[in-house]
């Protein structure tokens, strides 16, 4: 591994536990702020304005066909504070199931899209991707109690409401997922297991899923040993998953076969997000939860455009 010391700029401070950073043509970034509970903007000099209250906790955030903004609410957590910042802490008092909102970004206007599929209800959708017919790709990374915890699953469900539905399961905490540069590929990061998952898309929703002994039919891209987590990701133009990586503090950057890893550093534990935005798309945006920050990275490729 190697690691490649960058400068950040900050654009945005005092966020509380920002996550699911979209970039907008007009120069302005979407994020989360998961307890806060809201859909927030964040404008090119920094000036911060709540769009939406999402009760729960806010997560993943995409963009559909429809120019409304998706939201990830993982139903709500419990936070503590202490000397690295701010920090999740389990399943909230009060949760009562996730859900897959929708956002009107002109008004703020929030509608529930999906709380259950048929395997059961949504336990904690947590980021998010839309593919070329309009569907999305979201994983459901599972509550975790003082004793025991959900295993988790990716859906595929529609934007217009009319179909939710589990394709993969079980996972152990899957958190970030993306799609490859031609879209043939769904790739998905498990959390506490440091490990990156891909799996070829067969159609609209559906995955050739390999035998045992692959756990749940994926084909293992890299993972990290030490003590680390994988968080949220996005691909850029060279098809390199780069991944938000918590404790260690950065950005893992993977070649598509694993045979490469990168690593950018950054001041902050809990490192949840990245995308990007810019007129050339080398701006990278990566959310620092800890520290209540979104920053931005000069990036020496381009991301990869996304659908919406």
């Amino acid at each position: 591994m190697t690691d490649y010391p960058m400068t950040y700029r900050e654009v945005a401070t005092g966020l509380r536990f920002p996550e699911g950073p979209v970039a907008l043509p007009d120069g302005t970034c979407l994020v989360v702020e998961m307890e806060r509970q809201a859909l927030t903007r964040v404008g090119a000099d920094g000036t911060v304005t709540q769009i939406a209250h999402l009760p729960g906790g806010p997560n993943g955030a995409a963009l559909g066909p429809d120019m409304h903004c998706y939201v990830c609410n993982n139903g709500g957590v419990s936070f503590q504070t202490d000397s690295f910042g701010l920090r999740p802490a389990g399943q909230a008092p009060n949760y009562r199931t996730g859900s897959i909102d929708r956002v009107d970004l002109r008004t703020g206007a929030v509608e529930t899209l999906y709380e259950r599929s048929a395997d059961g209800p949504l336990r904690s959708p947590n980021d998010i991707v839309f593919d070329r017919y309009g569907g999305f790709w979201f994983t459901d990374s599972g509550k975790t109690r003082q004793r025991d915890s959900d295993r988790g699953s990716v859906y595929y469900a529609k934007n217009d409401g009319s179909e939710c539905r589990e394709v993969i399961f079980p996972m152990l905490v899957p958190n970030g997922i993306a799609l490859s540069p031609d879209q043939s590929r769904l790739i998905v990061a498990e959390t506490h297991t440091a490990r990156l998952w891909s799996f070829n898309i067969t159609g609209p929703g559906t995955v050739d899923r390999k035998s045992w002994p692959s756990p749940h039919g994926g084909t293992l891209v890299a993972g990290m040993p030490g003590y680390q987590w994988f968080d949220s990701l996005a691909i850029d133009s060279a098809g390199n998953t780069c991944v938000a990586t918590l404790i260690k503090g950065g950005i893992t950057v993977i070649s598509p076969d694993g045979s490469r890893i990168d690593y950018i550093s950054l001041p902050d534990l809990y490192t949840t997000n990245i995308c990007f935005g810019g007129p050339d798309l080398k701006t990278a945006y990566v959310t620092l939860a800890n520290s209540g920050r979104l920053v931005a990275l000069d990036w020496p490729v381009a991301g990869l455009a996304l659908n919406y």
